[in-house]
């Protein structure tokens, strides 16, 4: 079993908070990782899966339930099919709170929806924490080697896409996932989109893989309006299977680039988009840069300590930065991704670094080595990026 890094972050804020919501995609692992918790505390634990209408039932009078369950972590999974369970959950919280009891009272597990979202932060604002459980990171299942990482980066993080028997059986599963989640889950969870529709949407999110959005371009490729384009979006971002990352905002007398650029957050599902079925497929495939910057920034991003934020840089006249960190109290990584072992970085990456002040300086390649490459830029590895993160929190 994969032991999953969010797992400490979730124990730790239910020891302060009485509700901690658990949001990521389907099929990423937040049962199992739920199932595990409930194993260690024993009796002190119940679990219920909101999707079983057996389970369901139990909460017919979820007042009355929850009364009988007073000394014990409620895990909720799939909250959002009894979405009246919020307005519920506020006056059992609240009441607990008047006895003395003020935390590790609910584990809410849901798929990231925009109901979700906006039903506990409306009724349970102060009284609940978010973690986001990620698919497999590298620093999870041991990739000290370069074939290792690799395998992840081409298969993605999704543990039973990783952990398939052969590339076949793991290809499989992503294409199922993704016809699965257009067909039935996108759909349970509120928006009526056409299936067909929204995996044009996806395939060409895919396609251009950390470029630039043209909202015109795509809604003219798919047969929809520019605002409809960007309701798509939304949703994808929504449901942690899109990443938009912004762009540098605070140089105002810079000719800036003003649009987001947007990546497919796992690399397995960019491949499986692209029909890639291999890594040679990938490799010869124009989507390789794109893909393994994705793959980099995700990566990062979980490892960066709280309160860091993210964007890139880019100015008309070609200055760019592909992650730009601000990480607290007062540093900014400017960070480049290079696919290649032997990076050569463009002059526009030191102009850039210039212009918003980097602290440090880093261009992350797919090789193992950590080197010099003038003018204060270090060349790590993507492991030596990873813990240079951690050694932040």
């Amino acid at each position: 079993m994969i032991y999953r890094l969010a797992e400490a972050r979730i124990s730790d804020l239910l020891t302060r908070f009485p509700a901690v919501a658990v949001l990521g995609p389907r099929q990423v692992g937040k049962t199992t990782l739920a199932r595990r918790l409930v194993e260690k505390l024993g009796a002190g634990a119940v679990y219920l899966d909101l999707e079983l209408p057996s389970h369901r039932a139990k909460l017919s009078d979820p007042e009355l339930y929850f009364s009988s369950q007073e000394d014990r972590l409620v895990v909720l999974d799939e909250i959002q099919r009894v979405p009246g369970l919020f307005e519920v959950l506020r006056g059992v919280i609240d009441e607990r709170r008047r006895q003395g009891r003020r935390h590790r009272q609910f584990l809410l597990l849901g798929s990231a929806s925009i109901d979700l979202l906006q039903q506990s932060s409306e009724t349970l604002a102060g009284r609940i924490a978010y973690s986001e459980l990620t698919p497999l990171l590298a620093e999870e299942v041991a990739t000290k080697k370069r074939g290792d990482r690799d395998r992840l980066w081409l298969r993605g993080g999704f543990p039973d896409s990783f952990l398939a028997v052969d590339e076949a059986a793991s290809v499989e599963w992503r294409e199922e996932f993704i016809g699965t989640y257009l067909e039935r889950d996108i759909p349970l969870l509120g928006p009526r989109i056409p299936a067909e529709t929204l995996r044009r949407f996806w395939t060409m999110l895919a396609h251009e893989q950390g470029t630039l959005l043209n909202a015109a371009s795509v809604a003219g490729a798919i047969g929809v309006s520019g605002q409809t384009v960007g309701r798509y979006l939304d949703l994808m971002v929504d449901l942690l299977l899109v990443r938009r990352l912004p762009p540098w905002s605070k140089n105002a007398g810079k000719r800036l680039v003003r649009s987001p650029k947007v990546y497919v957050r796992d690399s397995g599902l960019v491949h499986a988009l692209l029909g890639l079925r291999d890594l040679d497929a990938v490799l010869g495939h124009p989507v390789t840069g794109g893909s393994w910057e994705g793959f980099v920034i995700e990566n990062l991003l979980a490892a960066a300590p709280s309160g860091t934020s993210a964007c890139f840089y880019r100015t008309a006249v070609g200055a760019e930065i592909d992650l730009v960190l601000d990480l607290p109290p007062k540093e900014r990584w400017a960070i480049e991704i290079k696919r290649s072992s032997a990076p050569v970085l463009s002059k526009g990456f030191y102009l850039g670094c210039g212009d918003i002040k980097a602290t440090r300086r880093m261009v992350v390649h797919a090789g193992e080595d950590t080197f010099g490459l003038g003018d204060g830029v270090e060349a790590v590895s993507l492991p030596g990026a990873l813990a240079a993160l951690r050694g932040r929190h």
